[in-house]
């Protein structure tokens, strides 16, 4: 089984689409290890779909430090990339320490929100692998809001630009989030590093989409290019049902799925309680000491 690092990431571009999700935990890691996930991104889209919030901004570096190193106990194969959150990298010093605490939780790259140069450069330099991303950026959205950007000539040729910059400065790939697909193929085509996309068409190297939604776990609005692969939300609700149904009606548990005592040894415990030995349990399951 080949370790995926961010140098094979790279190699991929042009000979195969690389695939991605985020998970937040262990079994969310492990079960997107094990479908084949090139890289498995710790998003701080956390603060939504974990924590219930209406946005990213609250999410702090210590909540993305715990949650990395959740997701890093069930990865074998993936590359682990964190997100830094939220002021977490107001300046290259800054930056550099909180990365580290991401890349000591167990990260193996961290993903940086907006042509933020200096940051990235200085991030290289200390040996820390950075994916960039532009277009709509979360972290932005109370200045430029939850819409496609890039869709008039002036912002396409800044989203381009941008994108430019931050392959120069030694980031290995780039999240191109809600912009068109004609820009998103135009980038693709002149950069040497991958692409992912996340509502960005399928010209990209890659595509990347949030485990919650690509499952139908999440019960809040999907954005319009999200494909749900499972309705797994229904599933669990339907379940969980079922299950107060057998509670409540006595159905569940069962003798088969309860543990037993030996009937000597109850014996025993019941003469040490009140002398005497009355109970008649039938149909019990298999007997455990």
């Amino acid at each position: 089984m080949e370790k995926i690092t961010p140098s094979k990431i790279v190699s991929l571009k042009g000979k195969r689409k690389i695939v991605s999700v985020t998970a937040y935990d262990y079994p969310s890691a492990y079960f997107a290890d094990q479908a084949g996930m090139d890289f498995i991104l710790v998003g701080d889209s956390l603060g939504m779909v974990i924590k219930g919030e209406e946005n990213t901004l609250g999410v702090r570096i210590e909540e993305m430090a715990y949650h990395i190193g959740a997701v890093a106990k069930g990865t074998k194969r993936a590359l682990i990339v964190g997100d830094m959150p939220f002021l977490s990298f107001i300046s290259p010093e800054e930056a550099i320490k909180n990365a580290g605490l991401l890349i000591r939780a167990g990260a193996e790259a961290v993903k940086i929100e907006g042509p933020r140069i200096e940051v990235i450069r200085a991030l290289v330099r200390e040996g820390i692998p950075v994916m960039g991303h532009v277009g709509l950026t979360p972290q932005h959205f109370l200045r430029i809001g939850f819409r496609t950007q890039g869709k008039k000539a002036a912002s396409a040729l800044e989203l381009y630009r941008q994108a430019k910059e931050i392959e120069r400065a030694g980031a290995f790939s780039i999240v191109l989030e809600s912009v068109p697909f004609q820009l998103a193929h135009k980038i693709t085509s002149e950069l040497s590093i991958p692409t992912i996309g996340i509502g960005a068409g399928p010209y990209c190297d890659g595509q990347i989409l949030v485990f919650h939604d690509l499952l139908g776990l999440y019960p809040g609005k999907k954005p319009s290019f999200v494909r749900e692969y499972a309705r797994l939300g229904e599933e669990i609700v339907e379940a969980l049902r079922l299950y107060s149904r057998d509670v409540k009606g006595g159905e569940y548990p069962s003798h088969h799925e309860a543990y037993s005592m030996d009937e000597e040894e109850y014996r025993k415990f019941m003469e040490e309680i009140n002398g005497s030995y009355k109970e008649n349990f039938s149909g019990q399951g298999e007997g455990m000491e």
